[in-house]
């Protein structure tokens, strides 16, 4: 069998820790689109560690981790990950599995992704300048390299080809830097690279399946943030919806089973983008602080506002999600006064469907108020014990949705999380 647990919103909705608890579960965990653009925060031992493209399972005894093909690769980032692992003792070579098919990420990559995003001045999407959007462009190009490439004779050859497509590329954008530290660090970390299981992923999952091992599906970024169906053209350059588990690993989709979806009891967005339910005021202050909303990744302060109900359900349509996880609901402890978007306002008419180029459109958002809970939930356990306030908001979510809302986290600690 095959799980799914990917973010609803626009990403930064807790994954890592819900792919953390649920990995005991599985016997594989395998990512299958994003980069090191994704940040996925763990507590280990009460240390705090972000993970960015090494799934989230790392840390089972007795775990297969796959990086499949739909993501794309900095060996440089991968290397710093594995040296994070060291430090706790993980012996990520014999845990750690990675597909031949995988696209590689150059240091003329992210000098593209600076180039560009500074081209756009105000205009900017809000690109993390990892390299992502270039190498997926390489890659539908057919352009790119791949892990499996690093194998061969003629690797150094293909480089030097792609590096003087890019250079061409960069020179139109009149961009001076000097890459050229960045390229020797990249070497070396392809060295590294190539003493790692290189795979053929399709082959081992679909193995991994046949003999009945449980197999969990990790999702980076978020369903808002997806190519096709989120709010382009600020979005990442991935499949970041359940479709993206079959082509990013190689399945198909009658072996996957359940669709777990992750939300905030809140909301969030990093970078530039349409967010109608984003609060300017001493509420969206208060969610930053309390929330800690930070990128894992960027340090950048995250934008915050009310959960939005019309966007989380058609996230829910398009990606068929069979349960929720609700995290962060702790932050929301303190406030008098809760808000769920229930619909959209704009040219007269009201809709709970998310329409096309919402950045187009100057969407209002209409809410309904609910009471606060004004109670420290962190210590709760079960379900039965939340305060009635917070269990009719969550009851309200579940009926909007026609989806239940399964497993509530109240807390950082990996063993805060309580089932409905």
């Amino acid at each position: 069998m095959i799980d799914v647990i990917l973010g609803l919103q626009w990403g930064d909705e807790g994954k890592g820790k819900v792919v953390d608890y649920f990995a005991s579960r599985y016997d594989v965990i395998a990512r299958f689109q994003g980069g090191p653009n994704a940040g996925h925060t763990l507590y280990v031992d009460g240390k705090k560690v972000v993970l960015h493209q090494i799934p989230s399972g790392i840390f089972k005894p007795g775990t297969k981790n796959l990086i499949g093909n739909g993501v794309v690769l900095d060996a440089v980032a991968l290397q710093k990950e594995c040296e994070t692992l060291d430090s706790f003792g993980i012996d990520y070579r014999k845990s750690l599995f990675i597909s031949d098919r995988t696209q590689l990420i150059l240091p003329t990559h992210k000098a593209l992704d600076r180039a560009s995003e500074q081209s756009k001045g105000k205009e900017k999407i809000g690109s993390t300048l990892k390299g992502i959007g270039p190498a997926y462009m390489d890659k539908t190009g057919r352009n790119g390299l791949r892990v499996g490439d690093v194998r061969d004779k003629s690797f150094v050859s293909n480089y030097i080809k792609l590096r003087l497509k890019h250079q061409k590329l960069l020179d139109n954008f009149s961009f001076q830097e000097d890459i050229s530290q960045e390229e020797e660090t990249y070497f070396n970390a392809l060295e590294f690279l190539r003493s790692l299981n290189i795979v053929s992923g399709e082959y081992f999952i679909n193995d991994a399946f046949d003999k009945g091992q449980r197999i969990l599906a990790e999702g980076a970024q978020g369903s808002m943030l997806d190519i096709d169906f989120g709010t382009f053209p600020y979005v990442t350059s991935s499949t970041t919806i359940a479709a993206g588990v079959c082509s990013g690993l190689g399945v198909s989709p009658h072996k996957i089973r359940e669709v777990i979806g992750i939300t905030k009891a809140y909301c969030t967005r990093v970078g530039s983008g349409p967010f109608p339910t984003e609060l300017h005021d001493e509420y969206g202050d208060l969610l930053r602080k309390k929330g800690n909303e930070f990128g894992a990744t960027t340090g950048r302060p995250r934008r915050c506002g009310w959960v939005d109900l019309v966007a989380l359900k058609y996230a829910c349509m398009i990606n068929g999600v069979t349960q929720i996880v609700m995290t962060k609901a702790d932050v929301l402890d303190e406030l008098d006064t809760l808000k769920v978007c229930k619909s959209y306002s704009f040219n007269g008419e009201e809709t709970q469907q998310v329409p096309f180029q919402m950045d187009k459109l100057n969407i209002e958002p209409v809410y309904r108020e609910f009471k606060g809970w004004k109670k420290d939930i962190s210590h709760i356990k079960t379900y039965e014990d939340l305060p009635a306030e917070m269990l009719e908001y969550v009851s309200h979510i579940n009926d909007y949705l026609k989806i239940k809302v399964n497993y509530i986290s109240n807390g950082p600690g990996s063993d805060q999380i309580i089932k409905a």
